[in-house]
């Protein structure tokens, strides 16, 4: 392959995994009550404000992924948000009072299936962290991008 599709190839990667976290973490400095309410759930103190500090490390690591600036250390960054968020948010099993077995099954499912996610975003993390942002980025345009 030549280097201007490996280039291209990068450019879609990083274009799909910034979506997620643009989306989620303005979600969440819009109205960050769901995230409070998991983060409160989950036991850790000043819920409300972890929530808006989620948002925005959401939120501008997503945009730096997407427009390939520090990519290797926001890389690094992200794989351990991922593994971190999948650990204490999404392996516990949840039990819900009042919900019928095969509920709270389902639920658990879901909630295994997110912290499936997480850990296989935080590999992707790690390879555009190790690989960098590619030439058609801002590290690339300022000389920070060196072919891995």
């Amino acid at each position: 392959m030549s280097n201007s599709t490996n280039n291209a190839i990068i450019l879609l990667a990083r274009i799909l995994l910034a979506f997620m976290f643009i989306y989620t973490g303005f979600g969440k400095l819009t109205d960050p009550s769901q995230t409070a309410g998991m983060i409160a759930g989950s036991g850790l103190p000043a819920a409300t404000l972890l929530a808006y500090v989620a948002g925005a490390f959401e939120f501008i690591t997503g945009l730096c992924v997407l427009v390939g600036f520090q990519v290797r250390i926001v890389g690094w960054l992200l794989a351990l948000f991922c593994v971190f968020t999948g650990v204490v948010f999404h392996l516990p099993q949840v039990n819900v009072p009042d919900f019928p077995a095969m509920a709270n099954g389902w639920i658990n499912g879901l909630n295994f299936v997110n912290f499936l996610k997480n850990i296989t975003l935080a590999g992707a993390y790690i390879m555009l962290a190790t690989n960098g942002a590619g030439a058609y980025s801002l590290d690339a345009r300022r000389g920070a991008y060196v072919a891995a």
